[in-house]
């Protein structure tokens, strides 16, 4: 078996990374006030929801046992 070998000319790759274009890309768009709208009534939704989440998931997390809520075990009754 023989390997064969060629001389690759990597310039190319090298040239690249210095290649700037002349073409300027096209200005952005300004949003309408309806996608504005649109878009700030989502955030505050997204926002809103993590919001209500943690207040009612809070008391769910609490360790300590409620003044109304207290277990029972039918095991302690001394049956």
């Amino acid at each position: 078996m023989f390997s064969r070998r060629e001389a690759v000319p990597f310039s190319f790759v090298a040239e690249a990374d210095r290649f700037r274009s002349n073409v300027t890309p096209p200005p952005r768009e300004r949003l309408s006030v309806s996608q504005l709208a649109g878009r700030t009534l989502v955030g505050l939704t997204v926002v809103a929801g993590l919001v209500g989440s943690l207040l009612f998931g809070m008391p769910a997390m609490e360790s300590g046992a409620a003044g109304g809520h207290r277990q029972h075990s039918e095991a302690s009754d001394g049956r």
